[in-house]
């Protein structure tokens, strides 16, 4: 342990189990001494929630549906409650019908599309408000998006476009939230092997390509973006805002397979 979270206080939403990226951020966070609580929906999840949080030492697991507004305000108002103040959130939250996550995009249902856009990027918008009143010492808010966001990935369809939106909501947040010495920033895994991406039509070709024609020849483990993460809630994150970070093993550079790939 190097102690770089020492101190510090943070909310983890969004994980799902110990394959999630939201536990290897959670795991990384408390392995440099941050005190966690966690948010998760519904009973199965956190059934499959509570040994995770034993193991780093949490004792504080919230309920949320990031839709219901009660339930929101049910959850800062804990965290107020228990600590007072509040130095970082990770928001790894987002969803899409997985029935929709197959074919054209063009074939987006109007209802999907706004559950899609609520669940996915505007939840990141109410937590951002709702945790810049804890933050009265500044602090850092991180999500997490996907390549997918601006470059066309088969089968992402409703979600690229979610995730553009939550892009653009880092800097639109990061500008709002800077007075205050709160940073906003995204963190952009590539594939991964995740319930969440297992969701999405070729998932397994997808993660294979990327593996095989990434700059380092290999996607992210949830280690290296769990420290990531540490770096931007740190000390050593203090004048990083309005990012979306890569850890994808350099794949979003790259326009064309590698030449054994073509």
């Amino acid at each position: 342990m190097a102690d770089l979270l020492k101190g510090k206080r943070g909310l983890i939403m969004g994980v799902a189990n110990e394959r999630s990226i939201a536990w290897g951020i959670a795991k990384a966070c408390a392995s440099e001494g941050a005190e966690l609580a966690f948010t998760y929906q519904g009973e199965a999840f956190g059934k499959r929630l509570a040994p995770l949080a034993e193991r780093v030492g949490s004792d504080t697991m919230v309920d949320v549906d990031v839709t219901n507004p009660a339930q929101m305000d049910e959850a800062f108002a804990t965290l107020k409650d228990k600590w007072g103040t509040l130095d970082f959130v990770v928001h790894a939250i987002a969803y899409s019908d997985k029935n929709e996550l197959t074919g054209r995009f063009r074939d987006t249902s109007v209802e999907n599309f706004k559950n899609s856009m609520h669940i996915s990027c505007y939840s990141f918008i109410d937590v951002a408000k709702r945790a810049a009143e804890l933050m009265p010492n500044g602090g850092s808010l991180i999500t997490l998006t996907y390549g997918g966001s601006n470059r066309v990935t088969p089968n992402y369809n409703v979600m690229g476009v979610a995730k553009a939106a939550l892009e653009s909501s880092v800097r639109y947040l990061a500008n709002d939230l800077g007075p205050q010495g709160i940073r906003v920033n995204a963190v952009s895994p590539g594939p991964m092997k995740t319930l969440a991406g297992a969701a999405i039509g070729g998932a397994r070709r997808t993660y294979r390509f990327a593996e095989e024609n990434a700059p380092l020849r290999s996607n992210a483990t949830l280690e290296a973006v769990g420290a990531t993460a540490v770096y931007l809630n740190s000390d050593g994150g203090a004048y990083t805002t309005g990012e979306i970070i890569r850890v994808d093993g350099g794949f979003h550079t790259i326009g064309m397979p590698q030449v054994e790939n073509l």
